[in-house]
Order: C-alpha cells, then structure tokens, then sequence
C-alpha cells in the first residue's frame, strides 16, 4: 500500500492516498460522509486527505452533487479511498481488467474500416499526458470508448500542443477526426454577446456527451475584499488571470467580459496566474481545481497562502469535438457517447478517472519530495 508521512501528507494538494490505519484522515477516507451543515467539499477534503482538492470526491458523487458550494445537509458522499477506489467497492484496476477481459471477448467485425484519428494537446496532467498511463484520463475514456458499446474500431492517438491549431486547422482541414478535452458553452444561451471563441465553438463543431465535469474555482488572498464575495457581481471590477488557450464563457455567462466588467489577464501558465495573484497585479486566478491543487504544490505554497473563494465557482464538461465538414464526424461521436454511457454504467469510467488520478498524485510526490 502507498503510504505518507504526516509531513508530506500536509504538503500534498493532490493528496488521493491517505495516512496509514489509525491515523485520524483514515478514519474518514474510504468511508461514507454525511454531510453536516456547513461541510463544504473543501472541508470535507481537508479533513479526510489533507488537501482541499475535491476534485476526486466531486468525480465520486456528480451523480448526486450539483452546485460544489451547496451541499444538503444529510447527503451522504463516499469519500474515495487511497487507491481511488469506493468504500466496499472493487478496485480500478480489477473493474478495468474485467471490461477489458469481457471487450475482448466479443465477436468482431471482419470488415475493415480505417482507423479514427484522435489528437489532444500534451502537459495537461491529469486529463493529457503523454507520461502517463494511456496519455492520461480523457485520453483513455476515449480509446476504451471506441472498444465499449458496440464499437470496435481502432484508432491512432497524436498530442499536438497548440490548442488553438485544433480548431482553426487541423480538425476543418481533415487531418484529426476527434479532438479530446474540451470546455464547450451552453450555445442554447443568447442571453449574452458571444465572443468569437463562443462563435466558433457553438457554429463549427459538434460535441459528445459529456465525459469529464470539471469545477473551475476562483482563487485570491485569504486578505483580499474579494475573498469572500458572494456573486460574480461583486467580482466586478476586478483583475481575472486565466490562462491563454482556455475557455472564458463561463465568465461571460455571468457578466464577466473582459475589457467591460472585468480586466483579463491570460499568460501561458497557471504558476504565471498565481504568482500574479501573489504580487496584487491579479485579484482572482480562475481554472479548475485539480490544476490549482497541483501548481501550488509545484511553487511549494500551502493552502492558507491562496485560498478558494467558497461562493463562486463555475462547472464545465470536458468533451469530445469534431469539425461539422467531417462526413463521419457525427458517426464517430456517436460512437464515443455509446461507450461511454456503457462505461458510466458499468463503473470503468469512475475506475479509469481514479486511476489515472492515482498514478499522477504518486508522479507529482515523487517529483516534489
């Protein structure tokens, strides 16, 4: 078993193992919660990891947790256990094995049919990784979907770092069938002036299913008079870091445009956003609560040195897009959804999700001790 010190325990944001049998965090861990008044998934984090990333309870309960901020008293969560498995419940390893075992197992077309082409961009652990185990979790949903729910295609995997190139040409020119990860806006919404990366997303291409939700927090100084607002019309008038390449309609939605409401600033990096924050040229870093877990272990700060406004946050789905002039793009993606909904129901997604959560966590410590 993968076991911490105390130290490093209180070190770790990414936290998903847990204190050996009879320390108090693994009297919580592995178990189910109910929810008290006042529990917030951070808290409820803290006390049972050592880390306020929730990330990883949030994976374990979306069924039953819509607003991150809003627990009901009385709910009960399951509160993951070290090897990202749930409470009384087979390991990941032993549910992938088992799907992996059955798919093979199932008769296969002789038809030949050419292999689809997936790209996605590198260095976004834990969703694409080339370093880790598949290229990372949206990596693996989306081979394993392509073998699950019918499916049986095969497939070629690219890591081409520039986003943007994704949209702009490699998905309209044809040379990449899907890309993978990817923040898509409610285009139902015309409340709001779009702006041109709304535009193209809503009008150029199609989506799959939902495969991933993210929650994206908003992060300042525990001293800032932002640090506690309660409503995106308090935040305003304030300086907004998110980085360059990443999705801004969330903000929008609610009133935040830049050079309006709002200043935005987008470096290339999260650390870039953080330590903007650090030295006041910021007021709120903003993106999603895995990557922030992880930067601040990176830059050796603890948790009381940014913290999370407990009011405002957004939530995002992380999807599979193909460009409309595809002829089989639409194919495809059905494909996909079709494995996936298998995969939900059968619990390899959970168990391919928590893996690759664990396998980053154990790659991050290493890499900071």
């Amino acid at each position: 078993m993968f076991e911490l010190n105390l130290k490093k325990l209180a070190m770790s944001a990414v936290a998903f193992t847990v204190l050996n049998a009879g320390a108090a965090a693994a009297q919580e861990a592995c178990t189910n919660h109910t929810v008290s008044d006042g529990d917030t998934l951070a808290t409820i984090a803290i006390a049972a990891y050592g880390t306020s990333n929730y990330q990883p309870i949030f994976n374990a309960n979306r069924n039953i947790i819509n607003n991150p901020n809003s627990l009901e008293p009385g709910l009960v969560l399951a509160l993951p256990c070290e090897d990202g498995s749930l409470p009384n419940g087979r390991s990941a390893q032993e549910i992938i094995s088992a799907e992996e075992a059955r798919a093979a197992s199932v008769k296969r077309s002789s038809v030949y049919n050419p292999p689809i082409k997936l790209v996605t961009g590198n260095g976004w652990a834990p969703f694409a990784d080339e370093s880790l185990n598949g290229g990372g979790a949206i990596t693996r949903l989306a081979t394993a979907s392509l073998q699950r729910g019918g499916n049986d295609r095969e497939y070629s995997v690219s890591f081409v770092d520039d986003w943007n190139s994704h949209l702009e040409t490699l998905l309209p020119l044809g040379a990449f069938d899907i890309s993978m990860a990817w923040n898509m806006p409610d285009c139902t919404n015309r409340t709001y002036e779009w702006s041109w990366e709304t535009k193209v997303r809503c009008t150029e291409f199609d989506t799959s299913v939902p495969v991933y939700d993210i929650v994206v927090g908003f992060y300042t100084l525990p001293e800032s008079e932002y640090a506690n607002a309660t409503t995106f019309d308090e935040l305003k008038g304030a300086t907004i870091c998110r980085m360059e390449g990443w999705f801004i309609h969330d903000m929008e939605e609610r009133g935040l445009r830049n050079g309006e409401t709002i200043t935005l600033m987008q470096p290339v990096t999260a650390r870039e956003c953080l330590d903007a924050v650090l030295t006041g040229t910021a007021d709120f870093a903003t993106f999603e609560v895995q990557l922030f877990a992880d930067t601040m272990v990176e830059m050796g700060l603890n948790q009381n040195d940014i913290v999370e406004n407990p009011f405002v946050n957004t939530m995002s789905s992380l999807r599979f897009i193909a460009h409309r002039s595809n002829p089989f793009g639409r194919q495809y993606l059905a494909m996909t959804n079709r494995g996936l909904n298998e995969m939900r129901e059968s619990g390899e997604w959970y168990a391919i999700v928590s893996d690759t959560l664990r396998e980053h966590n154990e790659k991050l410590m290493a890499a900071t001790n």
